[in-house]
Protein backbone atom coordinates (compact mmCIF):
# COMPACT_ATOMS: atom_id res chain seq x y z
CA UNK A 1 0.00 0.00 0.00
CA UNK A 2 1.30 3.52 -0.69
CA UNK A 3 0.04 7.03 0.07
CA UNK A 4 -2.05 9.00 -2.60
CA UNK A 5 -2.62 12.48 -2.08
CA UNK A 6 -5.13 14.78 -1.46
CA UNK A 7 -3.81 17.51 0.41
CA UNK A 8 -5.85 17.10 3.50
CA UNK A 9 -7.21 14.59 5.83
CA UNK A 10 -10.53 14.93 4.98
CA UNK A 11 -10.18 13.05 1.93
CA UNK A 12 -7.96 9.99 2.62
CA UNK A 13 -6.11 8.47 -0.25
CA UNK A 14 -3.90 5.40 -0.89
CA UNK A 15 -3.09 3.07 -3.35
CA UNK A 16 -3.78 -0.58 -3.36
CA UNK A 17 -2.47 -2.42 -5.82
CA UNK A 18 -3.96 -1.17 -8.81
CA UNK A 19 -6.68 0.23 -7.21
CA UNK A 20 -6.66 4.07 -5.76
CA UNK A 21 -9.09 4.46 -2.52
CA UNK A 22 -10.31 7.92 -1.61
CA UNK A 23 -12.18 8.25 1.19
CA UNK A 24 -14.75 10.63 2.89
CA UNK A 25 -13.36 11.49 6.19
CA UNK A 26 -15.62 13.52 8.42
CA UNK A 27 -17.37 11.17 10.36
CA UNK A 28 -18.48 13.17 12.88
CA UNK A 29 -20.88 14.83 10.31
CA UNK A 30 -21.19 11.42 8.53
CA UNK A 31 -18.69 12.81 6.21
CA UNK A 32 -20.76 15.67 5.13
CA UNK A 33 -18.88 17.78 2.33
CA UNK A 34 -16.70 20.45 2.84
CA UNK A 35 -13.64 22.61 0.76
CA UNK A 36 -11.19 20.68 2.07
CA UNK A 37 -12.97 17.02 0.43
CA UNK A 38 -13.31 19.27 -2.96
CA UNK A 39 -10.03 20.42 -3.07
CA UNK A 40 -8.72 16.66 -2.09
CA UNK A 41 -10.48 15.26 -5.14
CA UNK A 42 -9.40 18.41 -7.41
CA UNK A 43 -5.47 17.70 -6.39
CA UNK A 44 -6.04 13.49 -5.92
CA UNK A 45 -8.49 12.85 -9.24
CA UNK A 46 -5.62 13.90 -11.87
CA UNK A 47 -3.12 12.15 -10.33
CA UNK A 48 -4.96 8.86 -10.51
CA UNK A 49 -6.02 9.51 -13.89
CA UNK A 50 -2.33 9.81 -15.20
CA UNK A 51 -0.85 7.21 -13.22
CA UNK A 52 -1.16 3.90 -15.32
CA UNK A 53 -0.26 1.52 -12.35
CA UNK A 54 -3.87 2.60 -11.11
CA UNK A 55 -6.17 0.29 -12.90
CA UNK A 56 -9.58 1.21 -11.00
CA UNK A 57 -10.46 4.24 -8.68
CA UNK A 58 -12.81 3.18 -5.33
CA UNK A 59 -14.89 6.01 -3.83
CA UNK A 60 -15.79 5.37 -0.06
CA UNK A 61 -16.05 6.41 3.30
CA UNK A 62 -15.17 6.51 6.91
CA UNK A 63 -17.04 5.85 10.07
CA UNK A 64 -19.77 3.52 8.40
CA UNK A 65 -21.34 6.26 6.38
CA UNK A 66 -20.70 6.94 2.74
CA UNK A 67 -21.34 10.58 2.40
CA UNK A 68 -24.10 12.60 3.89
CA UNK A 69 -23.80 15.66 1.05
CA UNK A 70 -23.71 19.32 2.31
CA UNK A 71 -23.45 20.27 5.79
CA UNK A 72 -26.73 21.39 6.53
CA UNK A 73 -25.11 22.88 10.20
CA UNK A 74 -23.28 24.79 7.61
CA UNK A 75 -25.76 25.96 5.92
CA UNK A 76 -27.89 27.54 9.35
CA UNK A 77 -24.60 29.19 10.10
CA UNK A 78 -24.70 30.99 6.98
CA UNK A 79 -27.94 31.89 7.20
CA UNK A 80 -27.02 33.47 10.90
CA UNK A 81 -24.62 35.40 9.74
CA UNK A 82 -24.32 39.03 9.68
CA UNK A 83 -21.79 39.06 6.97
CA UNK A 84 -22.45 40.43 3.52
CA UNK A 85 -23.91 37.08 1.62
CA UNK A 86 -22.08 36.21 -1.97
CA UNK A 87 -23.59 37.42 -4.55
CA UNK A 88 -26.20 34.66 -6.38
CA UNK A 89 -23.61 35.06 -10.01
CA UNK A 90 -20.18 34.10 -7.17
CA UNK A 91 -22.13 31.20 -5.83
CA UNK A 92 -23.04 30.04 -9.19
CA UNK A 93 -19.45 30.02 -10.33
CA UNK A 94 -18.66 28.54 -6.94
CA UNK A 95 -20.56 26.02 -7.38
CA UNK A 96 -19.83 25.00 -10.52
CA UNK A 97 -16.02 24.66 -10.54
CA UNK A 98 -16.52 22.45 -7.29
CA UNK A 99 -19.52 20.14 -9.65
CA UNK A 100 -16.66 19.55 -11.99
CA UNK A 101 -13.44 18.81 -9.93
CA UNK A 102 -16.12 16.05 -8.42
CA UNK A 103 -18.63 14.70 -10.42
CA UNK A 104 -17.59 15.31 -13.66
CA UNK A 105 -14.04 14.69 -13.29
CA UNK A 106 -15.53 11.64 -11.65
CA UNK A 107 -17.84 10.97 -14.75
CA UNK A 108 -14.52 11.48 -16.96
CA UNK A 109 -12.05 9.72 -15.26
CA UNK A 110 -10.52 7.15 -17.99
CA UNK A 111 -10.68 3.98 -15.91
CA UNK A 112 -13.50 2.59 -14.10
CA UNK A 113 -14.93 4.41 -11.04
CA UNK A 114 -15.99 2.65 -8.38
CA UNK A 115 -18.50 4.13 -5.48
CA UNK A 116 -17.66 1.71 -2.42
CA UNK A 117 -21.14 2.72 -0.15
CA UNK A 118 -20.73 1.55 3.91
CA UNK A 119 -23.83 3.23 4.76
CA UNK A 120 -25.72 6.17 4.23
CA UNK A 121 -25.32 8.46 1.11
CA UNK A 122 -27.41 11.19 0.88
CA UNK A 123 -27.91 14.75 -0.74
CA UNK A 124 -24.89 15.64 -2.99
CA UNK A 125 -23.14 12.55 -1.35
CA UNK A 126 -25.49 10.45 -3.40
CA UNK A 127 -24.79 12.78 -6.65
CA UNK A 128 -21.71 11.71 -5.88
CA UNK A 129 -21.90 7.97 -5.75
CA UNK A 130 -23.98 8.11 -8.68
CA UNK A 131 -21.42 9.89 -10.83
CA UNK A 132 -19.12 6.58 -10.65
CA UNK A 133 -19.25 3.73 -13.13
CA UNK A 134 -20.51 0.84 -10.93
CA UNK A 135 -21.82 1.03 -7.62
CA UNK A 136 -21.17 -1.43 -4.53
CA UNK A 137 -23.11 -1.52 -1.36
CA UNK A 138 -23.37 -2.72 2.30
CA UNK A 139 -26.79 -4.13 3.24
CA UNK A 140 -27.40 -1.61 6.11
CA UNK A 141 -26.75 1.04 3.37
CA UNK A 142 -29.43 3.74 2.95
CA UNK A 143 -29.96 6.18 -0.18
CA UNK A 144 -32.14 9.33 0.01
CA UNK A 145 -32.05 12.24 -2.49
CA UNK A 146 -32.26 14.81 0.88
CA UNK A 147 -32.88 17.87 -1.39
CA UNK A 148 -36.70 18.47 -1.15
CA UNK A 149 -36.61 18.22 2.46
CA UNK A 150 -34.27 21.01 2.56
CA UNK A 151 -35.91 23.28 0.16
CA UNK A 152 -33.01 22.42 -2.36
CA UNK A 153 -33.38 21.38 -6.09
CA UNK A 154 -30.55 18.83 -6.71
CA UNK A 155 -26.79 19.56 -7.61
CA UNK A 156 -23.48 17.34 -8.10
CA UNK A 157 -25.61 15.78 -11.27
CA UNK A 158 -28.55 14.24 -9.40
CA UNK A 159 -31.08 15.04 -11.87
CA UNK A 160 -28.61 13.65 -14.68
CA UNK A 161 -27.46 10.48 -13.36
CA UNK A 162 -30.98 10.16 -11.63
CA UNK A 163 -32.86 9.44 -14.61
CA UNK A 164 -30.86 7.44 -16.81
CA UNK A 165 -30.36 5.21 -13.79
CA UNK A 166 -33.84 4.31 -12.77
CA UNK A 167 -35.83 6.09 -15.61
CA UNK A 168 -37.75 9.38 -15.64
CA UNK A 169 -40.89 9.12 -13.36
CA UNK A 170 -38.62 6.97 -10.98
CA UNK A 171 -36.42 9.76 -10.74
CA UNK A 172 -38.82 12.48 -10.27
CA UNK A 173 -40.28 10.49 -6.99
CA UNK A 174 -37.30 9.74 -5.99
CA UNK A 175 -35.84 13.42 -5.89
CA UNK A 176 -40.18 15.11 -4.50
CA UNK A 177 -40.62 13.08 -2.12
CA UNK A 178 -37.43 11.60 -0.81
CA UNK A 179 -37.76 8.01 0.34
CA UNK A 180 -35.03 6.17 2.32
CA UNK A 181 -34.24 3.50 -0.02
CA UNK A 182 -32.59 0.34 1.33
CA UNK A 183 -29.52 -1.46 -0.25
CA UNK A 184 -31.81 -4.37 -1.60
CA UNK A 185 -34.25 -1.69 -2.84
CA UNK A 186 -31.63 0.40 -4.83
CA UNK A 187 -30.59 -3.01 -5.99
CA UNK A 188 -34.11 -3.73 -7.47
CA UNK A 189 -33.98 -0.17 -8.83
CA UNK A 190 -30.73 -0.42 -10.73
CA UNK A 191 -29.50 2.20 -8.72
CA UNK A 192 -26.49 0.06 -7.63
CA UNK A 193 -24.94 -3.25 -8.48
CA UNK A 194 -24.40 -5.31 -5.87
CA UNK A 195 -25.36 -5.56 -2.52
CA UNK A 196 -22.52 -7.23 -0.07
CA UNK A 197 -22.32 -8.25 3.66
CA UNK A 198 -21.80 -5.48 6.43
CA UNK A 199 -19.28 -7.52 8.37
CA UNK A 200 -15.65 -7.07 5.84
CA UNK A 201 -17.37 -4.85 3.36
CA UNK A 202 -14.48 -2.55 2.83
CA UNK A 203 -12.31 -5.92 1.78
CA UNK A 204 -15.42 -7.59 -0.20
CA UNK A 205 -15.57 -4.38 -1.99
CA UNK A 206 -11.90 -4.14 -2.90
CA UNK A 207 -12.27 -7.64 -4.06
CA UNK A 208 -14.94 -6.77 -6.51
CA UNK A 209 -13.13 -3.19 -7.64
CA UNK A 210 -9.41 -5.69 -7.78
CA UNK A 211 -11.98 -8.49 -10.23
CA UNK A 212 -12.96 -5.34 -12.35
CA UNK A 213 -8.92 -4.24 -12.35
CA UNK A 214 -8.25 -7.45 -14.12
CA UNK A 215 -9.35 -6.77 -17.17
CA UNK A 216 -7.52 -4.95 -19.69
CA UNK A 217 -7.37 -0.79 -18.65
CA UNK A 218 -7.59 -0.46 -22.74
CA UNK A 219 -10.58 -2.73 -23.37
CA UNK A 220 -12.13 -0.91 -20.18
CA UNK A 221 -11.21 2.45 -20.93
CA UNK A 222 -12.74 2.67 -24.67
CA UNK A 223 -15.83 0.36 -23.21
CA UNK A 224 -16.09 3.46 -20.86
CA UNK A 225 -16.24 5.98 -23.79
CA UNK A 226 -18.05 3.43 -26.31
CA UNK A 227 -21.23 3.79 -23.47
CA UNK A 228 -20.52 7.26 -22.35
CA UNK A 229 -21.00 8.27 -26.35
CA UNK A 230 -24.30 6.15 -26.64
CA UNK A 231 -26.36 8.82 -24.77
CA UNK A 232 -25.53 11.65 -27.19
CA UNK A 233 -24.91 9.90 -30.69
CA UNK A 234 -27.50 8.38 -33.24
CA UNK A 235 -26.48 4.24 -33.67
CA UNK A 236 -24.96 5.04 -37.25
CA UNK A 237 -22.58 6.85 -35.23
CA UNK A 238 -22.22 4.49 -32.04
CA UNK A 239 -21.11 1.87 -34.84
CA UNK A 240 -18.69 3.64 -35.98
CA UNK A 241 -17.02 4.53 -33.48
CA UNK A 242 -17.17 0.82 -31.98
CA UNK A 243 -15.43 -0.48 -34.97
CA UNK A 244 -12.30 2.67 -34.50
CA UNK A 245 -12.21 0.95 -30.70
CA UNK A 246 -12.22 -2.40 -31.61
CA UNK A 247 -9.54 -2.24 -34.23
CA UNK A 248 -7.46 -0.19 -31.86
CA UNK A 249 -8.20 -2.76 -28.73
CA UNK A 250 -7.18 -5.67 -30.63
CA UNK A 251 -4.06 -4.26 -32.28
CA UNK A 252 -2.68 -3.84 -28.58
CA UNK A 253 -0.05 -6.18 -26.60
CA UNK A 254 -3.47 -6.67 -24.33
CA UNK A 255 -5.22 -8.54 -26.66
CA UNK A 256 -2.29 -10.76 -28.04
CA UNK A 257 -1.60 -11.68 -24.08
CA UNK A 258 -5.23 -12.37 -23.44
CA UNK A 259 -5.89 -14.69 -26.80
CA UNK A 260 -2.63 -16.32 -25.47
CA UNK A 261 -3.54 -16.39 -22.09
CA UNK A 262 -6.96 -18.86 -23.06
CA UNK A 263 -4.94 -21.30 -25.09
CA UNK A 264 -2.91 -21.78 -22.28
CA UNK A 265 -5.80 -21.79 -19.58
CA UNK A 266 -3.78 -18.90 -17.52
CA UNK A 267 -5.10 -15.75 -15.92
CA UNK A 268 -3.99 -12.95 -18.49
CA UNK A 269 -1.06 -10.58 -17.42
CA UNK A 270 -2.35 -7.63 -18.71
CA UNK A 271 0.23 -4.71 -19.43
CA UNK A 272 -2.22 -1.79 -20.44
CA UNK A 273 -0.01 -1.72 -24.04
Amino acid sequence: MSALNTGTDKLLGRIEGQVAVLSFNRPDSRNALSEEIYNGFATALPEVAENSEIRVLMVTGEGGAFCSGGDVKGFKARHASTDAPPTQESSVDHLRHIQASVSLALRRMPKPVVAAIPGPAAGAGLSIALAADLRVAAERAVFVSAFSTIGASGDFGSSWFLPRLIGEAKAKEFMFLSPRVSAHEALSLGLINRVLPDDGFEDAALGFCFEVAGRSPIALRLIKENIHRSFNADLATGLDAEAIAMVRAMGTADHREAVAAFFDKRSPNYTGR
